[in-house]
């Protein structure tokens, strides 16, 4: 299929490839002036390297950079999304680089070159992550820049006029760096239009869709965003579309949040699409994110000691009952464990009601509890629950079994965000996304986590969670 190009996305594609290795190279020489020329870090047993020891190193370095880079598809263009979802994948590309060039280091070196130092390469990890994301930082905005000032080079025909086909369009126009504009919409019979959508952007019906291409000259990309298209139709679309050199893509609604893990195999020479499995179904990212939670639990316990020590008294003089407070939760495979949470509300505040969602300016909370609650203090006995396996650091948060059961029949892929342990803290949660608010967005954000795991994510969504108090309440 013929489309329009330029060379934009590759001229970005190379840029960022020629950033990359000058940064590489620039944080591993930044590593070897902190190791040997600030005077900070003691010698030890090592004696002072020839200096284009390290100059060739920083150079291999680069190199392999830029071959990670590329493997992980850092490269690709144009990218979509913002910035820090791309945290994960950088840090995880500059640690994988600098085990190798390590492991390189004992296979090979130069008689009568010192061993390579191992401190320089453990500060090398942080020097080049950091020249790293500071240049792609300034690359993804330059490169923004660029696409907002330049014309659309694709003319997008969307075939369908329901919600799927108005978030499609608003993905569209908010991801400039696509360099798309959505020239129309065609109906599909049977479809229940959506109320977001100017009746002026549907220029018809899908039976149309041949003048409406020949109309919007190029049209380049025409996806297919409802399933109420039927087989043949669908097909008669294809042919069409080959027929006028347009590309053809299709949204699969049918998997709607999960679009992330639909995969293709096959059997023989038939084609299987299905989901794929999680990054966390893996063993080795299992025992990986364990070694996690039980460092991260022990370290969380003993800060935990003087705030407890502190805060107990409090507790009891505001209202009568214990100081710690129990409750059932839903975890890993439905299963249902006792989470423990310093109380900041009367012992009986859910008597009259039964259970309900905390909200804002909550009359229940004491004034203790108020304060608690602000700065997450009172979810601090929830590293007892981490340290015995019940909960993670970071995941899903746990629901009550009364809202588990009304949830699991009302929104889609609620009983999904069981497949892993839930978190004291989560990427829906960093996002302001707690309390009483959207449940299909939190649903989102908790699917998305699932998908992109890595320790990378996990220690960004710590750092952010001391920051967020979005919606504590």
């Amino acid at each position: 299929m013929a489309v329009q190009r330029d060379n934009f996305d590759a001229f970005c594609g190379l840029l960022a490839g020629a950033a990359d290795a000058l940064a590489t190279y620039a944080g591993v020489m930044w590593a070897v002036w902190i190791r040997f020329d600030w005077g900070v870090i003691p010698m030890f047993h090592e004696r002072m390297p020839p200096r284009g020891m390290y100059v060739a190193a920083a150079g291999v370095m680069a190199a392999l950079l830029v071959a990670i880079f590329r493997m992980i598809g850092l490269y690709r263009r144009p990218q979509s999304g913002r910035f820090e979802h791309l945290v994960p994948r950088l840090t995880r590309g500059v640690g994988t680089m600098v085990l190798i060039a390590l492991a390189l280091s004992f296979l090979y070196r130069p008689e009568g070159w010192p061993p390579y130092s191992r401190v320089t390469a453990g500060v090398s990890f942080l020097t080049v992550l950091l020249a790293v994301l500071a240049e792609r930082y300034a690359l993804s905005r330059l490169e923004l820049h660029w696409a907002r000032h330049s014309a659309p080079i694709k003319n997008v025909l969307v075939v369908g006029v329901g919600p799927l086909a108005v978030r499609l369009r608003q993905a569209i126009e908010r991801e400039p760096r696509l360099r798309a504009r959505v020239a129309g919409h065609l109906a599909v019979p049977g479809e229940e239009p959506d109320g977001r959508l100017a009746r002026e952007c549907v220029l018809g019906s899908v039976e149309a869709f041949g003048a409406a291409a020949d109309a919007v000259k190029p049209a380049e990309l025409v996806l297919a965003t409802e399933r109420h298209l039927a087989r043949e139709k669908l097909t008669e679309l294809i042919l069409q579309c080959e027929r006028r050199m347009v590309s053809f893509r299709m949204v699969p609604d049918l998997f709607d949040v999960l679009t992330d893990r639909v995969s293709i195999r096959h059997i023989g020479n038939l084609p299987l699409l299905g989901l794929d499995s999680w990054p966390l179904d893996a063993f080795h990212n299992r025992v990986l994110k364990r070694a996690e939670d039980v460092l991260g639990a022990l370290l969380g316990l003993v800060l935990s000691v003087p705030v407890v020590l502190v805060a107990a008294p409090l507790i009891k003089a505001s209202s009568p009952g214990p100081v710690f407070y129990r409750q059932k939760r839903v975890g890993t495979n439905g299963r249902t464990f006792t989470m423990y949470k310093l109380r900041s509300m009367p012992a009986d505040a859910e008597k009259a009601t039964g259970p309900v969602w905390a909200k804002e300016d909550d009359q229940r909370r004491t004034r203790v509890g108020e304060v608690l609650r602000r700065w997450n203090l009172d979810e601090l006995p929830q590293f007892w629950n981490v340290l015995k396996g019940d909960m993670s650091l970071v995941g899903p948060r746990p629901e009550r079994p009364f809202f588990v059961e009304q949830f699991k029949q009302e929104v889609d892929h609620y009983m999904t965000r069981h497949v892993v342990r839930p978190g004291m803290t989560g990427w829906a949660q960093v996002n302001g996304l707690r309390g009483n608010t959207s449940l299909k967005d939190r649903i989102q954000h908790d699917l998305y986590y699932l998908e992109n795991w890595s320790l990378s994510l996990d220690f960004k969504i710590l750092v952010q969670t001391f920051f967020c108090r979005d919606n504590a309440y």
